[in-house]
């Protein structure tokens, strides 16, 4: 090969590269192609609702949360979705999304990220894909930083709680959940 075809190649490749975010979305479910949005339900609560952790009337899910988690969801295996081996706050979200080619994908959507998906024809029939998990660390981040004040205030249940019970001070709760608020804003 000569310079210029290897320098055109290696200048491909960088192009290419820049195109492709660390955090690509799963490639089936483009959001170039998406037609419509339907949240189902905004919040919700499943099995695995822990008040201490977040009160899932404090997360409500959005049509952008959507369009964010499918462009940057990764697609992960039941064992790394698991909510008996993952951090999981018990609260979902639900969307239908419909793409142009008459696909149609149901999602549950966690506020840390966690996703379900199950993938429908245009006649709401299952296809032949199985329930598809995703983690997703931007969408965390993103919708974390929203929920800030919903923590603070599931800290402050938790441990008035624990006062009421004898298990703690005041004082000490007082000391808990300054240094919980301190911890959550740390960069």
């Amino acid at each position: 090969m000569s310079k210029a075809t290897t320098l055109l190649t290696s200048a491909a490749l960088l192009v290419v590269a820049a195109a492709f975010p660390a955090q690509a979305s799963d490639r089936r479910y483009p959001v170039s192609y998406v037609q419509k949005v339907d949240v189902t339900e905004p919040t919700g609560r499943t099995a695995w609702e822990n008040k201490d952790s977040l009160n899932c009337d404090d997360v409500v899910l959005t049509e952008e949360d959507v369009l964010y988690a499918l462009r940057h969801m990764r697609r992960v295996s039941w064992r790394a979705y698991d909510p008996e081996r993952t951090d999981t706050t018990g609260c979902e979200g639900s969307a239908l999304v419909t793409f142009k080619n008459g696909k149609i994908l149901a999602m549950g959507i966690e506020p840390n990220g966690r996703t379900l998906a199950l993938e429908y024809d245009a006649k709401m029939k299952l296809t032949g894909s199985p329930t598809s998990f995703y983690e997703c660390s931007p969408c965390r981040e993103r919708k974390m930083a929203l929920l800030k004040d919903a923590l603070n205030r599931a800290d402050e249940r938790r441990l008035k709680r624990l006062v009421a019970e004898g298990q703690l001070s005041a004082s000490e709760a007082e000391l808990r959940l300054k240094w919980g608020r301190a911890e959550r804003d740390k960069p």
